[in-house]
């Protein structure tokens, strides 16, 4: 171990020791491309216990992992060196600066204290959401607020989740050219009852202040007479839902396309959708993934896992879900495929984000991986690929 590490993790225990520790903040990626952004560590209590809480901050979410004092040095090892380039141990006292150098020689540096605010030790504090639910019409008349502005009991989980999408889609339109832009058109294929449709247009217009243009598709009727019902009440101008199917509706413009729950191949028109009209995002949720899973003809040893029902399943969606992400990469998306949400809140939590970087290269190499990945589990045909096959392979 380099000196100066063992040091700058001698301090770390010394703090926590003498109960000076503030806060640890790792941050500068080696990787220029690399997802996770920085690190933040502070001390909790949980169960009674002194914890290290590290959250990693990634682009588009935050993971939480909780670790003793002797855990402490194993975690660093595997992140300073090899991930990060850069940490900074704030105590009552002092500063403390362990950096990396182009040649990655590590340097440390004392200063003086310059935290002064009181780290909250509480594990379970009340967190912050995006949504305010104060006087919040649309969450209220679709059932997750009463007329006391209180989530209601049973609704707590889908008012997360609302929130944790949100700050998926701030995260994403950041890290695109809209951010650059004033007006946007946004549409939810299957917006369903439209709890995320509400809070989309909500949060880009009155938070963000873009002049946001939202469409809410969704085939059943009921459904979209009462968004629409629900819209009006809000006075919310530029929200309109429609009748009508992600394959078939017909849409002339559109920056942003979201699509979560789609069923199977529904998953993929909207991604084929969002192709074709050159959506600078297409976020989507896939839900089942029975065209793969049927296709699945394994000859080599992976056919032991398909004999296991839920092992098959699991498999189909992984499959088909990376392909999806390697037709975005062929079509110029930078792609990223993540955990939604927590498996307690809601079963189907994978999601897919395509955020336009480039004119479609169409390398060969793309689809090479396509054809390897489809040799390899016996698949013959893959819909969204047929779908785009013109604009594929011409």
């Amino acid at each position: 171990m380099d000196t100066n590490l063992q040091t700058f993790i001698e301090e770390i225990r010394k703090a926590y020791s003498n109960n000076t520790f503030k806060k640890l903040i790792v941050s500068k990626s080696v990787k220029k491309d690399s997802d996770i952004k920085r690190i933040f560590v502070k001390l909790v209590t949980i169960k009674k216990e002194e914890k290290f809480s590290f959250v990693f901050e990634y682009t588009t979410k935050n993971i939480t992992k909780n670790f003793s004092i002797e855990e402490v040095e194993n975690q660093l090892l595997n992140t300073l060196e090899i991930d990060f380039k850069n940490a900074v141990l704030y105590t009552q006292h002092n500063d403390i600066q362990l950096s990396y150098n182009k040649k990655m020689k590590a340097q440390l540096n004392y200063g003086k204290p310059t935290c002064t605010e009181t780290i909250s030790k509480e594990h379970n504090k009340l967190k912050h959401r995006i949504i305010n639910i104060e006087n919040n019409i649309y969450l209220r008349e679709l059932g997750i607020t009463n007329q006391a502005n209180t989530v209601i009991q049973g609704m707590q989980s889908k008012y997360k989740q609302i929130n944790k999408y949100i700050e998926t889609i701030d995260a994403v339109i950041k890290d695109s050219e809209l951010s650059k832009e004033k007006s946007i058109n946004i549409v939810d294929m299957g917006s369903g009852k439209g709890y995320l449709t509400f809070a989309t247009y909500d949060f880009l217009n009155n938070i963000l202040k873009f002049n946001a243009s939202v469409t809410g598709v969704e085939i059943r009727k009921e459904l979209v007479n009462l968004c629409n019902n629900i819209a009006e009440k809000c006075n919310f101008k530029n929200l309109h839902f429609h009748t009508g199917d992600i394959k078939s509706f017909q849409i002339p413009k559109i920056d942003v396309l979201i699509a979560l729950h789609a069923c199977d191949t529904a998953t993929d028109d909207a991604i084929y959708k969002g192709i074709s009209l050159g959506a600078s995002i297409i976020v989507v949720a896939p839900c089942c993934h029975k065209q793969i899973r049927k296709e699945l003809n394994i000859h080599n040893e992976l056919n032991l896992i398909t004999k296991y029902g839920i092992l098959e399943e699991r498999m189909a969606e992984t499959v088909t879900d990376t392909l999806r992400g390697l037709v975005l990469e062929f079509f110029g998306y930078k792609t990223q495929i993540f955990e939604f949400i927590s498996d307690e809140h809601t079963h189907k939590n994978v999601i897919i984000v395509g955020v336009k970087k480039s004119i479609p290269k169409k390398e060969d190499k793309i689809i090479e991986k396509i054809s390897n990945l489809k040799q390899m589990f016996g698949i013959k045909e893959f819909y969204l690929e047929n779908a785009l096959k013109n604009k594929i392979y011409n």
